[in-house]
């Protein structure tokens, strides 16, 4: 790490609170279309439960590398107008958890999870209040050493709760002749990075660490570029830049800022790419390589190659199933439910969303459509995060959705909370069960329906499902994955668009 010439920054934070009142004047209103119940099924998802920490990795990851290895292009370059196509995945199916039960994988979900909502409202926090995290101090070491704490293009998705992480990831080249490494999808973070050889600390990944020597490709980025001047921290060795990215759970990566080449699959590649060629690589990444940065920033992939639009469907959490992420013309929705795409000036790295209300069992709740929006300094808002498992509301608005589905599911036996979730039931003496319809609505009288799969999940494979909602005193909510599983979410970046298009994946 000395070698570096720099630390890792430590955010310290006070986070701010923001209540809001609801007036008693709005009122609630039936929706005709909504239906007021959806089906459970209760049996299905309890053998998912048992199926996700038994099936073979070791074989579904052999066979996926080697259809990966197939349809490598050796030498195809594609710009900004071509399409690209990657698969996704569950990290279940790539890293064998260490997890004996699924209580104690669930718990250990939950809580990477909690980190991961303290990391997104940290970076906001920095950004309204002006602080940048090069104006932070370095923290300093101890005696023993211890830091005190283009158009298109398309490919695969994995869940990756066995981790205790909500992220998904796809297998992207690196380097030319490209390295297929594991990746986690992150919409939350801009840049892209992967752990390089030699290594002074890199965590354990599923693929060989990246030879930097071993591409010709592998280029150094110089100190006064733009794309160095636009990292967050950046040091300069040799003329050359260095890069540390920082999560608000305690992870980090820290090495050369460089450019290479980025396969996808059959789909292409992209030449100079500014990603991380992190040395010293610590946290919560297990199973991955690196990350595939898909915020709105400049420095994420869909800004460095100017796509017009990508998407990605999130296959259920607990499957060893794949789905897509695409780029490009095929990442342009179709049939979908459509909400304006906003961002916010003080950081923009996040994709915020129209949100006018929620509905539940086909009536509007309570709660007016101010409670979803960003005021002037940018605090507020809704995001959507594929990174995110659980979906944050803020505490007045989790009761409202709350208290109605819990009224609606009085012939339901209720059970003790399971850690962030206070709303849970003992459904284990049930086949089937018919819970209130979860409705998302948006500006134009346009809305979704979650399927009860989305909202009533198992926390163990006893029969134990909870309402998959928690409150937050953060004035800023986020649209989490268990949320989006099963729908392809589209962003249409030219006419700043969300789309959702269910059981398209």
């Amino acid at each position: 790490m000395a070698e570096f010439g720099f630390r890792l920054y430590f955010l310290l934070f006070a986070f701010l609170s923001v209540s809001f009142i609801f007036p008693s004047s709005v009122q609630s209103r039936t929706l005709e279309k909504t239906p007021k119940t959806t089906l459970l099924d209760v049996s299905a998802s309890i053998q998912k439960t048992l199926d996700v920490l038994s099936f073979d990795r070791e074989t579904v990851q052999t066979t996926y590398q080697q259809q990966q290895e197939q349809t490598v292009p050796s030498s195809t370059t594609t710009d900004s107008s071509s399409s690209f196509t990657l698969q996704l995945h569950s990290r279940d199916s790539l890293h064998k958890s260490s997890h004996k039960d699924y209580k104690t994988l669930a718990l250990s979900r939950l809580e990477r999870d909690s980190a991961r909502v303290r990391s997104i409202n940290t970076k906001l926090d920095l950004a309204i209040k002006g602080i940048k995290k090069s104006d932070l101090k370095p923290m300093e070491t101890t005696d023993d050493g211890v830091e005190a704490k283009s158009d298109d293009l398309e490919g695969p998705i994995i869940s990756g709760t066995s981790q205790g992480s909500g992220e998904y990831f796809s297998r992207v080249g690196i380097g030319s002749p490209p390295k297929p490494l594991y990746m986690v999808l992150d919409t939350g973070s801009d840049v892209t990075w992967v752990q390089c050889a030699p290594c002074t600390d890199c965590y354990q990944q599923t693929d060989p660490i990246f030879e930097p020597s071993s591409s010709s490709s592998y280029s150094p980025i110089s100190c006064n570029s733009d794309q160095c001047e636009t990292l967050d921290v950046s040091a300069c060795r040799n003329g050359s830049c260095l890069y540390q990215v920082s999560y608000g759970d305690g992870s980090y990566t820290v090495g050369d800022f460089v450019s290479e080449t980025l396969t996808f699959g059959d789909s292409g590649s992209v030449n100079n790419v500014a990603v991380g060629c992190g040395h010293d690589n610590e946290g919560l990444f297990v199973g991955s390589a690196g990350l595939l940065g898909l915020g709105g920033g400049a420095l994420s992939f869909p800004s460095q190659v100017k796509v017009s639009s990508f998407s990605y469907c999130l296959v259920d959490r607990d499957s060893s199933s794949a789905s897509t992420l695409e780029f490009g013309s095929k990442a342009e929705p179709t049939n979908a439910v459509t909400t304006p795409l906003l961002r916010n000036r003080q950081f923009d790295t996040y994709y915020y969303l129209g949100l006018t209300g929620l509905g539940v069992a086909g009536e509007m709740l309570s709660i007016p459509p101010s409670s979803f929006e960003m005021d002037e300094r940018g605090n507020g808002g809704i995001i959507i995060d594929s990174g995110t498992a659980v979906t944050r509301l803020q505490t007045n608005v989790y009761n409202s959705l709350r208290d109605s589905f819990v009224k609606g599911t009085q012939n339901l036996p209720s059970t003790s909370g399971v850690a962030l979730f206070d709303t849970c039931y003992d459904l284990s003496k049930m086949n089937t069960v018919e819970v209130p319809t979860v409705t998302f609505h948006f500006p134009g009288g346009k809305s979704l329906d979650l399927p009860a799969k989305n909202y009533l999940v198992p926390v163990d494979s006893a029969g134990t499902f909870c309402l998959a909602f928690a409150p937050t005193s953060s004035s800023l909510s986020i649209i989490g994955n268990i949320q989006q599983q099963g729908t392809r979410v589209s962003f249409d970046l030219v006419n700043s668009l969300v789309g959702f298009s269910p059981n398209k994946c």
